[in-house]
């Protein structure tokens, strides 16, 4: 049996330090944003506040995932608390759907009664909030490819972004033509944007808790690969799942011809196949587990696939 350990595709200390600092610039905005509606009586700014509210609870739980990523392996846990990044990055896309789900009826009800809203502070709230957002995307530009944490709290950060716009143009329409229904508008607005982004992440991760194939993994093309090196007559038992982001793993029974357990040909395939699943195919996997049998063992055992 081989296995083969790759590496990590970013460091988890950078992830945990650009985490923290964002969490930090997110927080101070929420309630920068908490006193901008109760000053002006925005729906947009509370809807954006509520959003911020979300964003911290993620961005923290995405904090301490990046920290338990920290963790060593051990005998018990022997991938560490890798996957941690997997259940924060789908615990957020559920706070997500339920801050879309409230302000789109919230806002459905305020077209129907829309109340006195303050434009001129609703403005400089909706400012505040972008800048602090900008900042928070520019931290996390750079990593949010490398995990489902990152692209989980950059997808976060970047709706608050868009709601911090629609904020300020909700407040310039109302401050300029007094329509106050502007602010229903733009919270509907806001609802409709977190809700697509929000279910494409709660897709993906939960592909990765039921262990799918990796995306961009094709499990037919890696098995025709297997079964076009020298000796191998079968593949089967073939699985692949990704432990979290950036760590595909794959396993395979692999059947060979008798004599190559005999002659040494069996150490050779084993390397051949550790090469194919690491370099042949548009995702490495690096961490992979191959059983080579020999042909007389297939009556020994029952092949499910």
């Amino acid at each position: 049996m081989g296995h083969d350990h790759g590496r990590g595709t970013m460091d988890p200390h950078s992830q945990r330090g650009k985490l923290l600092l964002v969490f930090g610039i997110t927080f101070a905005v929420m309630v920068a944003e908490i006193v901008g509606t109760v000053l002006t009586g925005s729906l947009a700014l509370l809807a954006d506040a509520g959003h911020m509210f979300t964003d911290s609870a993620g961005l923290l739980i995405a904090v301490i995932a990046a920290s338990l990523a920290l963790k060593p392996p051990t005998f018990k846990r022997t991938w560490g608390y890798k996957r941690a990044e997997i259940l924060a990055a789908a615990g957020q896309a559920a706070l997500l759907l339920g801050v879309g789900g409230f302000v789109i009826v919230e806002g459905i009800r305020r077209l129907l009664e829309p109340p006195e809203v303050g434009g001129s502070l609703m403005l400089w709230f909706g400012v505040i909030g972008l800048a602090g957002n900008a900042v928070g995307l520019l931290v996390l530009a750079s990593g949010r490819h490398h995990s489902f944490n990152m692209k989980a709290a950059f997808l976060e950060v970047l709706n608050d972004a868009l709601g911090s716009i629609a904020v300020i143009v909700a407040a310039l329409v109302i401050a300029l033509t007094g329509w106050t229904r502007a602010d229903a508008v733009v919270s509907l607005l806001i609802g409709v944007l977190i809700i697509p982004r929000t279910l494409k992440l709660l897709r993906d991760t939960v592909n990765v808790l039921m262990e799918s194939t990796p995306p961009g993994l094709d499990l037919a093309e890696v098995r025709r690969h297997i079964l076009a090196l020298p000796h191998v007559i079968d593949v089967h038992d073939l699985h692949a799942s990704l432990v979290a982001s950036g760590v595909p793993v794959l396993s395979a029974h692999v059947t060979v011809q008798d004599g190559c357990m005999r002659d040494g040909h069996s150490a050779t395939i084993l390397a051949d196949l550790q090469r194919c699943v690491a370099q042949d195919f548009d995702v490495s996997v690096e961490h992979s587990t191959f059983q080579i049998e020999p042909a007389a063992h297939r009556d020994q055992e029952s092949i499910p696939h």
